[in-house]
């Protein structure tokens, strides 16, 4: 009988460790009492707070349109030299096409004649030959074709006139080198620009609409740059879709002393919103992917694992939207050995 009393209790105990072993994955699963006492184990309060969320558009620097000047040549000719390069830093005066003209070389005999026409006048009307009108309608002659050369650029003679730089500034466009014919009121031959201020233009798609606004603070990044970031704001939204891009375009004005920010640079533009809607938050560290499901280990003595459902998450923290309450302690610092201590592996 004794033999059997002992078998039975052999049997029970077998039945109570398997039972012990045997962990929900769920809440309440407790790890023993030294595993309680692991070192550098660190907690976070799990907090409501309005939900951050961060818009990413694609972007790219322009030269900033009010501080651009372009060059649209007035007569049909041919370059014969040209003095620049795309890129180029030029001052304002400085010297930039030679383009030869059938129509200037005819004014520039035009003016020869009128200019020989003036100094015999003002000879004959010394002698009183001619009368003052008749010197005046000279001079006037003279002084007009001189204005109407001085529209194309500086006269060179042999129907080759200067197109100098308006502006100080870089060269951003160029069209036409030596030899290239250009036609009157055509595509313009270079333009020039202060790069001391750029544009920022990004693309606002339809859906992305509703969290956009004007005076919106910005965030500026760039391949080129990867370590810094340039703040700004959106100055000004478009009304009108772009055809080619299927967006409205946003402007940000950026100062750019430094030249970093080069025209047609591909850039990312985030913008930050924040929501009226107040989610539970906590630390993105103590979230745990685990058979892709999200967990964290809740509790700051006796530890729990608690499957969550993340909404979203956003410089460091995570939205949870369902497993969490706030107020809650979660583990921040060794939570996947406790986790995995707590599932019995």
């Amino acid at each position: 009988m004794s033999n059997r009393i002992i078998n039975i209790i052999i049997v029970l105990i077998i039945v109570v460790s398997s039972c012990n072993n045997d962990r929900p994955d769920g809440i309440n699963a407790s790890p023993d009492a030294n595993f309680i006492s692991f070192p550098n184990v660190k907690t976070a309060t799990a907090v409501l707070s309005n939900r951050q969320a961060e818009l990413t558009l694609n972007g790219k620097v322009t030269a900033d349109p009010d501080k651009t000047v372009s060059y649209v040549p007035l007569v049909s000719g041919v370059i014969v030299k040209s003095y620049f390069t795309l890129g180029d830093r030029v001052s304002k005066g400085q010297t930039m096409l030679d383009i030869r003209s059938a129509e200037l070389s005819a004014l520039q005999s035009e003016l020869t004649v009128a200019r020989r026409n003036l100094q015999s006048a003002e000879t004959l009307y010394e002698y009183r030959v001619v009368s003052e009108k008749e010197l005046v309608e000279a001079r006037s002659e003279c002084e007009k074709l001189e204005a109407d050369l001085a529209l194309y650029g500086e006269n060179k003679g042999n129907g080759v006139f200067s197109i100098v730089a308006p502006i100080s500034g870089y060269i951003v466009e160029k069209q036409g080198n030596t030899g290239s014919t250009v036609s009157a009121e055509g595509e313009p031959l270079f333009s020039i620009a202060n790069l001391n201020t750029v544009w920022v233009v990004a693309n606002v798609y339809a859906g992305n609409l509703q969290f956009v606004s004007e005076g919106q603070n910005v965030e500026i990044t760039s391949v080129a740059y990867p370590k810094e970031v340039f703040k700004g704001k959106i100055n000004f939204i478009s009304q009108v879709f772009d055809p080619e891009d299927k967006a409205l375009k946003a402007r940000i004005v950026l100062p750019n002393d430094d030249l970093k920010l080069k025209p047609e640079m591909s850039v990312i533009v985030k913008l930050l919103n924040e929501t009226a809607a107040e989610m539970v938050t906590i630390p993105s560290e103590a979230v745990i992917f685990d058979d892709n499901r999200y967990f964290v280990v809740a509790g700051n003595a006796d530890f729990s694992i608690r499957e969550v459902v993340p909404f979203d998450h956003h410089n460091g923290f995570t939205y949870i939207s369902e497993g969490l309450n706030a107020g809650e302690e979660v583990v921040t610092q060794n939570q996947l050995l406790i986790y995995n201590e707590l599932k019995g592996k």
